[in-house]
């Protein structure tokens, strides 16, 4: 070797170790990481599902100065969507207004199922950097607003993957609740007699194992809404045979998987422009035929009961689609291409109208003393409803009764200062009234912006008369109904089941309507009282 080689050698070698040396020191002496900011934030989100990530969506598009997180009890993104894993979990609304105006729905289905749905909301928090502003197992226990601060303290329950818990507080000027409507932690599950006697499995669908075979087994799910048509029809890949018992039947009706007006639109314009469009077509659809299921209730039945007779066939029973209730008194459970009818027809499933006397080591005896057997027992008998997140309120150190506020506009409570929640629709998509409280929020925090207040709350009239937050007979809004707020004989307390009076009520509306109190300082603690 040369001298000169041999010279380029050592310089190769010499620049390589010192390249790799200072990589080293510099790692070695990598800047601190910043101190964590103490300040208050300007808006806390509570729940990182649909709702929640639509709120932070709408922040950083609406107030992009805003300072926000988001506090998600659980460890993943999606709330519903990544809470429930039982066999054919899917929308029980068309995905369009199910999912944000803006961001395009690219999937062919358009009841979609439960995993593309939770991929769906993962990618609106990515995409545009709301996942950072998450903190994860962050489960809030108690709000605590206070006048002389004007700002809200929150106290959430943080546990690590070793189980063990500590208690961390977050302050904000403005509280945004968008935990839901009911229990992650409980499902409704009435106490049937003989339980314990029986031989097999009970799993109630909320807390779905995730190896559960079912393979050739005889399957028994108890209840009627949508948990089980979607369930039952699922089911019958595997079982033997799956029966579906229940006490009341629901409203049942057939809708395309697949939105052919949809498919047709996504082919020959841009995506935005076909959401939009199919977005709009379905509000006004469902609008439609929701007023004419109100006006016409026996007309909409037959037409339901004469879809579900030609699907099934010889083997349709009147009596076990006929509801003692009027439509929409409860919720509608949509069925994609009749699957649930497809699987009664074949004599995969079937359906049984009846109470039960008591479960036995084989299966359930029922009042009519009929038997059926059963392996498996799935309770899809409901969920638990909780009244804004289960968690503890108080206002300058005094409880928050909530049955005694009202709500305003379907999302603000009397007396509440800087505070709002999302709840969404009975007879429709729950982001729809969910993307329009968010709209709401932003607006009006602009609006705090420039006329440079601190503290918002509608002031309750006392002359308007109270009445039920929701007109509707669902077992778990009646079992709920005496610890839920209250909505008021008229504007702007009543709440709407009509995306198109809410549209113009909640979008168009002045802020500064009379009822909503501003204030650079919250005057006392007296001020933001209830009734």
């Amino acid at each position: 070797m040369s001298r000169r080689t041999l010279f380029m050698a050592a310089g190769v070698t010499t620049l390589s170790t010192l390249y790799w040396t200072s990589k080293r020191r510099f790692a070695r002496r990598a800047p601190p990481a910043p101190a964590a900011d103490t300040r208050p934030l300007d808006v806390l989100i509570i729940g990182a599902g649909l709702s929640g990530i639509g709120a932070a969506r709408h922040l950083l598009a609406k107030n992009p100065g805003k300072r926000f997180e988001l506090l998600e009890a659980r460890h993943a993104i999606g709330g519903t969507w990544d809470l429930f894993r039982y066999p054919g979990i899917r929308s029980d609304s068309d995905v369009f207004t199910l999912g944000y105006s803006f961001k395009p729905w690219r999937g062919r289905k358009s009841i979609a199922d439960g995993a593309d749905i939770r991929e769906y909301i993962q990618e609106a928090a990515d995409e545009v950097g709301v996942t950072e502003h998450i903190r994860f197992g962050h489960r809030v226990k108690a709000a605590a607003w206070s006048s002389a601060d004007a700002l809200w303290t929150v106290t959430a329950e943080v546990q690590d993957a070793q189980g063990h818990s500590r208690s961390v507080t977050r302050t904000a000027k403005f509280l945004f609740l968008c935990s839901g409507y009911y229990s992650y932690d409980e499902g409704h599950r009435p106490d049937f007699p003989g339980a314990q006697a029986f031989g097999g499995q009970i799993v109630h669908p909320q807390f779905w194992p995730q190896n559960l075979d079912y393979t050739g087994k005889q399957v028994v799910v108890i209840g009627s809404g949508a948990t089980a048509v979607t369930l039952v029809p699922a089911l019958t890949d595997r079982a033997a045979h799956v029966t579906m018992l229940q006490r009341s039947p629901s409203y049942v009706a057939v809708r395309p998987l697949v939105d052919a007006a949809a498919t047709r639109l996504q082919r020959v314009t841009p995506p935005p422009v076909a959401h939009a469009i199919t977005r709009w077509k379905n509000v006004l659809t469902s609008i439609f035929f929701y007023q004419i299921a109100r006006r016409k209730p026996e007309l909409f039945r037959q037409r339901l009961l004469a879809a579900a007779r030609d699907q099934i066939g010889e083997r349709f029973d009147a009596r076990d689609f006929t509801p003692s209730y009027k439509p929409w008194d409860q919720r509608v459970c949509a069925v994609p291409d009749g699957d649930l009818f497809t699987a009664i027809r074949g004599g995969r499933a079937s359906v049984v109208t009846d109470t039960i006397e008591t479960f036995t080591p084989r299966g359930i005896r029922l009042s009519s003393g009929r038997e059926l057997p059963a392996d498996l027992i799935v309770t899809a008998t409901g969920l638990k409803l909780n009244v804004l997140g289960d968690i503890r309120f108080t206002l300058d150190g005094q409880a928050l009764d909530i049955p005694r506020r009202l709500v305003y506009r379907g999302m603000m409570l009397s007396g509440v200062p800087n505070f709002a929640y999302a709840f969404g629709y009975t007879n429709s998509s729950w982001t729809l009234k969910a993307e329009l409280t968010a709209d709401y929020v932003c607006r009006l925090l602009n609006f705090m912006d420039r006329s440079r207040f601190r503290v918002v709350f509608p002031a309750a009239d006392p002359t308007v008369e109270e009445r039920p937050l929701l007109d509707f007979t669902s077992g778990y809004v009646a079992r709920s109904v005496a610890a839920l707020p209250k909505q008021g004989s008229r504007r702007p307390w009543q709440v709407y089941q009509n995306y198109l009076l809410d549209k113009y009520t909640i979008q168009f509306a002045p802020l500064n309507d009379g009822t909503l109190k501003f204030s650079a300082r919250q005057p006392s603690a007296q001020t933001p009282g209830g009734r």
